[in-house]
C-alpha cells in the first residue's frame, strides 16, 4: 500500500507540476500575445503622429497647393474649380425661390420666403423624395421627369402665404452632388455619376438643360438659376447668416472645402474680373496629397482596395465614410496576429466596412466606467462577446487615435485656407473671419469636433483664435442653394427699385 501511495502521490505531483507549467505557459504566451498587440496599438500611433510642427508643414502644402490649382487646370491635386458664383447672400433678398438638392438615392425640395434685412426667412417649407433604383441606371429623360413631377407637386401645394409675385417665373437653385464641368452660375456638363448612378445618356450632357427640358415637359414655369454643389451651397447660407463667412468645409461622409477668393489672384479665370471681385472656390479638397500626411499601411491597404486608388487620399484620412474602417483594420490585424479577439478571428470582423463611424464613435465617447457600449457594439457587429475592461479600454485608445488623427488633419486643411487668404498675418488679427461647418462628422462625433476646434486654435495661437472662428450650420447647402437662386435672379433688384421709387 505504501509504494502504491507514494507512487499516486508522484503522479498526482506531476501532473500537478504539468497543469501548472501549462497554465504559467499559456499565460507565458497571453502575455506575449497582449504584448504584440499593444506593439500593433502603438504602431499606429507612431504612425498617426501630428506634431504641430507636421501640421503646419501640412497647412503650408495645403496653401501651395491651392495657388498650383488656382494658375492653371491640372496643376494640382486640388482641382480648385471656378464655381462662377460671385454675388452672395447680403440678407437684402425677397421674395419666393425654390430649391432641389440632388446627391443621393434621395433627393429634397425646398421653398423659402424671404423678406430682406428685417424678416429675414420668413417662411420655409420641404419634402424628401426617394429615387426608385431603377431610374438609377435608367435614361436621362426617365431620372429628370421623375425630378420635375416631383417639383411641381410640391409647387402644387404653394399655400396662400407662399406664391411668387405676379407675372414672376419660379427660381430654383439646383445642388448637385455629382463631378461636374461648370460653364457658368446655371449650367454644367456632367463627368461621371457616382453613388450607384449610371445613366449613360446624361454624361457629357448640362444637367441644367435636362432639367429644364424635364420642367416643360412637366408645364412647370421654373428657372435653374445657380447650379451649385452642397459645399457651396452651405457657404452661401453661412454668408446669408453671418458676412463674416470666409468659407465652408463639410466634415460628414465624405468631405469638400469651398472659400471666396480675391478674383485677380486666380491666374485661369479668363473672363472678364467679376463686379464683386469675388469668385467662390470649390477646392474638391479631399484629393489633396501631401509627403506630410501621417499615412500608415492600413491607410495604404484601403486606399488600393478602393474604387479609386490614388485618388482622395485626403478624404479616406478624415471623413466619415473612412473613419471606421481603419480601426476595424488595426483590430482584424491584432486579431490575426496577436490572437487580440481568440484563437480564431472573427468572421464578421473581416468584412470591410463593417465597423461604421457612428459606431465607432459611440464607442471612442463610452463613459459608463465597464465600457459597457463598447461591449455592445463589438457583439452587436462583429459577434464578439467576453471581452475584458483592458481590451475595451485599448478599442477606445485606437478610436482615439484614429479619430485624432483625423480631427487634426481637418484641422490643418482650414489653416491652409486661412493662410491662403492672409488671415494668418497678425495686421489682420481683428479682423473676425468665420468658417462655417455642416456634416454629420463634425456634428455628432463631438470628440472629433472638439480635437478639430482645438487644433486649429493651437494652430492659430491664441490671439487669432479669437477672431478666427468656426461656426457649424446645419443644413446650409439646402436653403444655400435657394438663396443664391435669390442673389442670382432675373428680378434681384427689382423690389429694391419699387422700394425706391
Amino acid at each position: 500500500m505504501g509504494k502504491v501511495a507514494v507512487g499516486a502521490t508522484v503522479i498526482c505531483a506531476a501532473a500537478v507540476c504539468a497543469v501548472a507549467a501549462l497554465v504559467v505557459r499559456q499565460r507565458m504566451r497571453r502575455s506575449g500575445m497582449w504584448a504584440r498587440a499593444m506593439a500593433i496599438l502603438k504602431g499606429m500611433e507612431q504612425k498617426s503622429e501630428t506634431s504641430l510642427e507636421k501640421l503646419r508643414q501640412l497647412a503650408d502644402a495645403m496653401n501651395v497647393e491651392m495657388h498650383a490649382g488656382l494658375a492653371s487646370e491640372g496643376g494640382s491635386k486640388l482641382k480648385m474649380l471656378i464655381s462662377y458664383v460671385d454675388k452672395l447672400p447680403t440678407g437684402d433678398e425677397r421674395g419666393l425661390f425654390y430649391a432641389l438638392d440632388l446627391g443621393g438615392t434621395n433627393f429634397r425640395v425646398m421653398r423659402v420666403k424671404l423678406g430682406g434685412k428685417e424678416q429675414r426667412v420668413v417662411k420655409q417649407e420641404s419634402a424628401e423624395v426617394s429615387i426608385p433604383p431603377e431610374l438609377m441606371v435608367g435614361t436621362s429623360d426617365q431620372l429628370f421627369d421623375y425630378i420635375a413631377e416631383a417639383l411641381a407637386k410640391f409647387v402644387a401645394t404653394e399655400g396662400e402665404d407662399l406664391h411668387p409675385e405676379p407675372d414672376r417665373q419660379r427660381e430654383l437653385g439646383f445642388t448637385f452632388s455629382f463631378p461636374v464641368k461648370q460653364t457658368s452660375i446655371a449650367s454644367g456638363t456632367l463627368i461621371r455619376w457616382t453613388k450607384g448612378f449610371s445613366i449613360e445618356d446624361t454624361v457629357g450632357q448640362d444637367v441644367v438643360a435636362e432639367l429644364t427640358k424635364a420642367m416643360r415637359r412637366k408645364n412647370l414655369n421654373m428657372r435653374v438659376s445657380a447650379l451649385v454643389n452642397d459645399t457651396v451651397g452651405t457657404l452661401a447660407g453661412g454668408r446669408y447668416d453671418d458676412q463674416n463667412v470666409i468659407a465652408a468645409v463639410i466634415l460628414g461622409t465624405g468631405t469638400n472645402a469651398a472659400y471666396v477668393e480675391r478674383a485677380h489672384t486666380i491666374p485661369k479665370w479668363h473672363g472678364p474680373l467679376p463686379k464683386s471681385g469675388e469668385m467662390v472656390i470649390n477646392m474638391e479638397w479631399g484629393n489633396f496629397r501631401s509627403s506630410y500626411l501621417p499615412i500608415s499601411e492600413y491607410d495604404t491597404a484601403l486606399d488600393a482596395e478602393s474604387l479609386n486608388p490614388g485618388e482622395q487620399i485626403y478624404e479616406k484620412m478624415i471623413s466619415g465614410m473612412y473613419l471606421g474602417e481603419i480601426v476595424r483594420r488595426v483590430l482584424c490585424r491584432m486579431a490575426e496576429e496577436a490572437s487580440f479577439f481568440g484563437d480564431t478571428v472573427p468572421e464578421k470582423l473581416k468584412i470591410p466596412f463593417i465597423l461604421r463611424t457612428p459606431e465607432m464613435s459611440a464607442m471612442h465617447q463610452d463613459t459608463s466606467p465597464d465600457l459597457k457600449v463598447v461591449a455592445a457594439k463589438l457583439k452587436a457587429i462583429f459577434g464578439i462577446s467576453n471581452t475584458s475592461l483592458r481590451m475595451r479600454k485599448a478599442i477606445v485608445e485606437l478610436c482615439d487615435i484614429v479619430s485624432t488623427r483625423g480631427a487634426r488633419l481637418a484641422a490643418a486643411g482650414i489653416f491652409g485656407i486661412v493662410k491662403k487668404l492672409g488671415r494668418d498675418s497678425g495686421e489682420v488679427e481683428k479682423q473676425k473671419s468665420v468658417i462655417a461647418l455642416d456634416g454629420g462628422l463634425y456634428e455628432h462625433y463631438t470628440k472629433f469636433r472638439e480635437c478639430m476646434v482645438g487644433s486649429l486654435k493651437e494652430l492659430l495661437g491664441s490671439e487669432l483664435a479669437e477672431s478666427i472662428v468656426v461656426e457649424h450650420f446645419n443644413d446650409g447647402s439646402g436653403i444655400g442653394a435657394a438663396l443664391l437662386a435669390a442673389s442670382n435672379c432675373l428680378f434681384q433688384y427689382l423690389n429694391a427699385e419699387e422700394l425706391s421709387l
